[in-house]
């Protein structure tokens, strides 16, 4: 079977063979089952003296191709990249124009960087490959505007009917904060918060987007259960740090979760550690292990863990992005891989076309 991923090139046949190899016993987090299984339409060809992969893959991984890259560059002594094609599809069926799939960022209590990981898991998964927009549902306090460096900003309308997204680096953007003052935001309580969130989300004028984050209230109560049953929802990320007040509130939206039957990708620690400047030394000021003991509690995935960096506040509130900023930094990587576990969890978990799916076998009656 794998001989029929490859085409006849002008790639040698050794050099063929190895990356074939390779690619065939290649493990990951995003490639447990290795790569081969999930690509399509895997051909090779020579591309001035170096060798050129092309593929098509389910979900955005090119930071993960980079370094398979490099790997196989240093096994053969002769430069190989990646020529991707991500073919994402929508998990769940929805009627929302120009959306594949809405990912809902939340967290059970306020002050555990929600909103600041939305925003750089929005930019991560558009460094990795893809189309990217983020909704800002904060009706307590929508920081979005702020982090995008938009704040005062107002949209438009090209036809009087639906709102064009604000765009970022990239990100197309739309929140309440856009539209209202935050004071007035804050005040609105139960069904005019649910309103407004359903106008924000299907009367903006989405471009083509493979995923759209959704930056939740933080809590559990009725709003956010509002929320969870009437927004399509492909799946949910929690955000938590190891401190035990905030991982038994991050226990009770996984519950909210189950309670609407959304599915729970996988929860994300911020605020793990804190990285000497000097030395390097990790100092866990809030704990450690507490997601990855409630991860494993919930049966789902720890997907990252993030430090508690001055450098992560300051872009926040300067409304620039550790990924924009400087993309092969270190907190950067770290988003980049939380982006990358964010996007194999919805396809090996809800993808018909994953690996993992059940495959349905009829027999017939004798």
């Amino acid at each position: 079977m794998l001989s029929n991923f490859f085409s006849k090139n002008e790639v040698s046949v050794e050099s063929q063979k190895a990356i074939n190899a390779f690619l065939d016993a290649y493990r990951s987090d995003i490639f447990p089952q290795g790569l081969l299984v999930i690509a399509q339409a895997v051909t090779m060809v020579m591309a001035k003296k170096n060798i050129l992969v092309k593929m098509v893959l389910p979900f955005p991984c090119d930071g993960q191709l980079h370094d398979i890259a490099e790997q196989l560059t240093d096994l053969l002594q002769q430069q190989v990249n990646f020529d991707v094609e991500y073919n994402v599809q929508p998990v769940r069926e929805h009627k929302i124009k120009g959306i594949k799939n809405i990912i809902a960022v939340s967290s059970g209590k306020g002050g555990v960087g929600k909103s600041t990981t939305a925003v750089n898991l929005a930019y991560g998964l558009i460094a990795e490959g893809c189309n990217v927009g983020i909704l800002d549902a904060d009706i307590y306090g929508p920081s979005v505007p702020t982090m995008l460096g938009l704040k005062g900003a107002k949209p438009s309308s090209n036809d009087g009917k639906l709102i064009t997204p604000l765009e970022a680096n990239g990100l197309s953007a739309m929140s309440i904060g856009f539209l209202v003052d935050d004071a007035n935001a804050t005040v609105w309580r139960g069904p005019m918060a649910s309103r407004a969130f359903s106008q924000l989300l299907n009367e903006t004028d989405w471009p083509d987007l493979d995923y759209l984050i959704v930056d939740m209230p933080p809590g559990t109560g009725d709003i956010q259960l509002t929320l969870a049953q009437q927004v399509p929802v492909a799946g949910a990320v929690v955000i938590t740090t190891p401190q035990d007040i905030a991982l038994a509130d991050a226990i009770k939206g996984m519950a909210m979760f189950e309670q609407v039957k959304l599915p729970v990708l996988g929860i994300i620690e911020n605020m793990s550690y804190h990285q000497c400047e000097n030395c390097g030394h990790h100092s866990h000021l809030f704990g450690e292990g507490g997601g990855k003991r409630i991860a494993e509690e919930a049966k789902t995935q720890l997907l990252g863990q993030l430090p508690l960096d001055i450098r992560i506040r300051e872009d926040a509130d300067s409304g620039s992005c550790a990924i924009n900023e400087n993309s092969t930094g270190e907190v950067a990587l770290l988003y980049r891989n939380i982006a990358r576990n964010v996007a194999a969890q919805l396809y090996y978990q809800l993808d018909m076309r994953s690996p993992k799916t059940a495959e349905v076998v009829v027999k017939e009656s004798k």
